[in-house]
């Protein structure tokens, strides 16, 4: 009677896991461009636009943002990337938070990696323009147009 319960369970969670598996599987990516233009003193907002290649189609999209903490400045900062884990281009609509880390490299250049709820992944390096000192949590929130 245990065993049979195990058998079952163990069942259960390959299936589960197989599902899992076949959907990630069937997931693509897509690279994306943007620019951002942000204005900040203590409390800052961000706007943007660019475009989405996903299956050989380029997507419109509008970038927002709104960010607190210790933060000045006016900049614009030039995206590109790649965006994983979706199956349609709609997929890269959401808000996106931080999702392991960004920092910089060289001379104005930034990294960083974001996700959205849908589990769109965004994989960004950029190249900022302007005066911008911040020491804030920042999100951000795409939409294809």
């Amino acid at each position: 009677m245990i065993s049979s319960r195990i058998r079952s369970l163990a069942v259960a969670v390959i299936a589960a896991g197989a599902v899992s598996v076949s959907g990630a599987a069937h997931a693509d990516s897509g690279t994306i461009r943007f620019a951002v233009y942000k204005a900040a003193f203590f409390v800052g907002g961000s706007g943007g636009e660019g475009t989405l290649t996903f299956h050989g189609r380029r997507y419109p999209i509008s970038v927002a943002g709104v960010s607190g903490g210790l933060a000045f400045g006016v900049s614009k900062t030039y995206f590109q990337g790649t965006v994983r884990h979706i199956r349609r281009a709609r997929d890269v609509t959401g808000v996106y938070g931080a999702a392991g880390g960004g920092g910089t490299l060289g001379k104005g250049a930034q990294v960083i990696v974001m996700t959205n709820d849908k589990g769109a992944q965004l994989e960004l390096s950029g190249k900022q323009v302007g005066l911008q000192v911040n020491a804030d949590l920042s999100g951000m929130s795409i939409t294809v147009k």
